[in-house]
């Protein structure tokens, strides 16, 4: 059927108010738990190396398998929620949530820990974080406050960034690393309770089946099913360039968000002052992401998000440039948070521009594992850049670089509906293509892994032998110690 003969897809029912305020409490509470928990883990990195044996690199992999693992998981677990309803799969995270931490907790090796930390945690952030949230707000959410209502839980969950960093680091110095994590992995089983709240009639989940009006679906007036969406997602400029500037996204807030305190007490500040930073970050971002969602109705998501990434490369240069003391730490760590998770509301909108909310959390899904090949390589990398040249300095470039380049492209990205598939598909060169980057991509992550993996059985050895690890130098190229 050609675009001209497509109708519009029958209008979405506004929802009631009152339900729509408990969904966001709601949505709210398990996104300030599943991201505060996963915004302290930066804060143990060097106790938990010296506990274990390792350097900040074998921290920094159990961190990167676990933005693997939640990326690659993020798909299924998107798609599994839009066929069974969110409350299963995220009940089902905030369960093996609470496992990994625990597990974390009794690790006694790098081994353990990679699974727990990285695989299991992994495992439950696919199942219980913002994206699977995010898609069951957009479908109980009325289409006009639809990304009001997303910006609003994505700054809700900022909230517990800023109350649990303190709190980590205070029961850190009290009770220990170990029984710091304990208590932050009971916290995470709240998300079990809190799921069933966001449970979708089944009228709700046919109304926000809709998608935009001009596609092959919207013509027949049905849910488009998964595997033309994803065909046509594929095939889109605009949805792969999104992808491009995501994984850009994932690249500097994992990287930040794991190995700003120690950058901070490399160049003299203390602990305290790194958890500050970070819980401010958290407390900012309630502005930033909140704002976000207010303005992607008066202007166009893609130039937002333009702006966001090139500030995060203005911000990241005035931090080299400045001096080191806590009151630049705050001040980046105050701009940075305007602009921290603020890509997730314009991203999200997007998607739901060009396909509709019906597969939202599977195509948001795709889209986030770009965004979490990024958090790989920005955290594994940098901790491993940092124990071999003694600074993050050349990661702290490498992020502004990569702040400017997704700024450039997201001035290409439209959220307008995509086109339909044409009459035939077979052997499309945009999705051979796709698929091929997309091998590409994972294959390197894997590799990735197992030669990190090598590499801290090596140290781990090396170390057994009595030979001394590496030891960070508090230097910076740009402010050299005397």
């Amino acid at each position: 059927m050609s675009d001209t003969a497509a109708v519009s897809a029958p209008a979405e029912p506004a929802k009631p108010a009152k339900s729509l305020l408990w969904v966001l409490v709601a949505a709210g509470a398990i996104t300030s738990i599943t991201l505060g928990i996963r915004s302290t883990f930066g804060l143990f990195l060097l106790p938990v190396a010296e506990a274990l044996g390792t350097n900040r690199a074998g921290f920094a992999l159990a961190i990167a398998i676990q933005n693997l693992v939640w990326g690659l998981g993020q798909p299924i677990a998107g798609g599994v929620a839009d066929r069974y309803g969110a409350p299963k799969v995220l009940a089902v995270g905030g369960g093996l949530y609470a496992v990994g931490v625990f597990g974390m907790s009794r690790s006694t090796s790098t081994t353990a820990f990679y699974l727990s930390g990285g695989l299991l945690v992994g495992m439950a952030m696919a199942a219980a974080s913002f994206s699977v949230v995010l898609a069951a707000v957009g479908r109980l959410a009325p289409p006009e406050r639809r990304t009001w209502a997303i910006g609003i839980v994505t700054a809700a969950g900022s909230l517990g960034q800023f109350f649990l960093v303190p709190t980590a680091g205070w029961l850190d110095v009290r009770i220990g690393w170990r029984a710091a994590m304990a208590a932050l992995g009971s916290i995470a089983l709240l998300v079990v309770a809190l799921s069933v709240v966001l449970r979708e009639p089944r009228a709700a989940k046919l109304d926000g089946g809709a998608v935009p009006s001009g596609t092959a679906s919207a013509a027949v007036g049905a849910a488009e099913p998964f595997r033309v969406a994803i065909r046509r997602a594929l095939r889109h400029p605009s949805y792969l360039l999104l992808c491009l500037g995501f994984f850009v996204c994932g690249f500097h807030v994992t990287f930040i968000g794991t190995h700003l305190p120690s950058y901070l007490g490399d160049v003299g500040m203390t602990k305290a002052v790194g958890a500050r930073a970070i819980a401010l970050i958290g407390l900012f971002n309630v502005i930033g992401a909140f704002s976000a969602g207010i303005l992607a109705n008066r202007f166009r998501k893609n130039v937002l998000l333009s702006v966001i990434y090139g500030l995060r490369a203005v911000v990241i240069v005035g931090l080299l440039l400045l001096p080191h003391t806590p009151g630049v730490a705050m001040a980046f760590a105050a701009v940075m948070g305007l602009l921290w998770l603020s890509t997730v509301p314009l991203t999200s909108g997007i998607v739901v521009g060009q396909f509709g909310v019906a597969n939202a959390g599977s195509l948001f899904g795709v889209v986030f594992l770009s965004h979490q090949i990024g958090a790989f390589i920005g955290v594994w990398y940098g901790g491993r850049l940092a124990d071999a040249t003694g600074s993050y300095d050349v990661v702290w470039w490498l992020a502004v670089g990569l702040g400017l380049f997704a700024a450039a492209i997201n001035l290409f990205v439209s959220d307008k509906p995509a086109p339909p598939l044409p009459a035939r598909t077979a052997g499309a060169p945009g999705l051979g293509a796709a698929a091929g980057m997309a091998s590409v991509l994972a294959l390197a992550s894997v590799s990735g892994v197992g030669a990190a993996m090598a590499g801290g059985e090596r140290a781990g050895a090396e170390d057994a032998q009595g030979a001394a690890p590496t030891a960070m130098v508090p230097y910076c190229v740009l402010h050299p110690t005397s």
